[in-house]
């Protein structure tokens, strides 16, 4: 059984930009290395690792550019923006049944480059389950979370300026931030209302940052995170979830599009903790696009359907909300490193050090990827 048994004891992060001046492997290692630091363990204890199906950097690698010890589990977490927290499980899963003690997840990411980015290559050969979607013009994961929120404003009678709050929240976190890269970069509704469309109706600011970075955390089980100087991030519940008629980033042709693998995921995770949302005091939504927030949201019962961007209007998600959301600014307004900024914040929130501390913070909710099979973890105090 996997609750209550392990911790996140060691978090680290390097510097985030639009371009850095440097290699994957050397990203990755110095976030590993920053986060083991953090921990007070030694990079010989690691004997777990686990990281991304799209990471570039082998495993090897990392092990020995940082001098690990003999590893007895390694695994990889596929679909990218879906990929963090199930990495997480995994690894978790594994330090809690007694395979491993010490596990490393990492996500080290370049790019900021356009000419890096899968879907700027539209001349090359379509296959698998783009063959329907791309010849239709879906050639971007823009263009189908667009066609997702155009059907939610029409079934429950949005406009772009109800959506505009989520950007807008989010931008307030990371103005506060002196790691996010929009800190200094304030958002009105008009700048929102007259920003370029990039696939209507999503505009610039519904859009994550493209940049460049590297995150690390730090896994023990439960003896060994006591023993450790910092606060540790319980991991209480874990859940990965596909629901049967998924078709990835564009589940249009089930039986409702906008109810996700999400609620898969939310529901397993819900059954398999000792509370609800209800209990919640912080939560980090994977927020590639700004409609995965609202979906988020209804999926994992903080509110009924149709209701998230009413109750964002309202307040919902701020510091004085019933529920703050990507208090770092998240990937709209702090970096896009598929989602690991939610797991470190998250941590941060647990530890009492964040900027925009959520007072007595002792239950935070990490989630990944709406639009993809996903995965979520629930973290506690002690």
């Amino acid at each position: 059984m996997l609750k209550d048994r392990t911790a996140i004891v060691g978090i680290g992060e390097t510097e985030f930009s639009k371009s850095i001046d440097s290699t994957e492997l050397n990203l990755a290692c110095k976030a590993i290395k920053i986060a083991l630091d953090d921990a007070g363990i030694s990079p010989d204890q690691v004997d777990a690792l686990g990281s991304f199906t799209y990471e570039e950097t082998p495993e090897f690698e990392i092990a020995r550019n940082l001098g690990f010890g003999d590893l007895t589990y390694w695994s990889q977490a596929p679909y990218g923006g879906g990929a963090s927290c199930a990495a997480i499980g995994q690894v978790a899963m594994a330090i809690a049944s007694g395979i491993s003690n010490v596990g490393v997840v990492w996500r080290s990411r370049k790019r900021g480059d356009p000419s890096s980015r899968m879907w700027s290559h539209t001349n090359e050969k379509i296959f698998d389950h783009w063959k329907w979607s791309r010849p239709s013009g879906l050639i971007r994961p823009v263009d189908e979370s667009s066609m997702l929120m155009r059907r939610y404003m029409h079934q429950y009678n949005y406009s772009r300026e109800d959506l505009a709050s989520v950007s807008i929240s989010l931008r307030q976190y990371a103005n506060h931030n002196n790691k996010a890269l929009m800190q200094h970069k304030s958002l009105t509704l008009d700048d929102y209302m007259s920003a370029r469309m990039i696939s209507d109706p999503l505009c610039l600011f519904d859009n994550c940052l493209e940049s460049d970075g590297a995150i690390a955390i730090v896994i023990a089980n439960l003896d060994i995170a006591k023993n450790l100087n910092k606060i540790p991030a319980i991991i209480h519940s874990y859940s990965q979830g596909m629901n049967k008629e998924h078709q990835l980033m564009t589940h249009y042709h089930g039986d409702d599009p906008l109810e996700s693998s999400s609620y898969i995921t939310a529901s397993n995770l819900w059954n398999l903790s000792d509370y609800t949302a209800k209990d919640v005091d912080v939560a980090q939504i994977y927020d590639a696009f700004s409609p995965m927030i609202p979906f988020s949201l209804e999926a994992y019962n903080f509110c009924s359907k149709g209701q998230a961007l009413k109750l964002i209007n309202e307040g919902l998600i701020s510091i004085n909300g019933d529920i703050p959301v990507n208090t770092s600014g998240g990937s709209l307004s702090e970096v896009y490193l598929h989602g690991m900024n939610l797991v470190t914040e998250a941590v941060r929130q647990i530890r009492g050090s964040a900027v925009t501390q959520v007072k007595n913070a002792k239950l935070a909710l990490v989630t990944t990827c709406d639009a993809t099979p996903n995965a979520a973890i629930l973290l506690k105090g002690e």
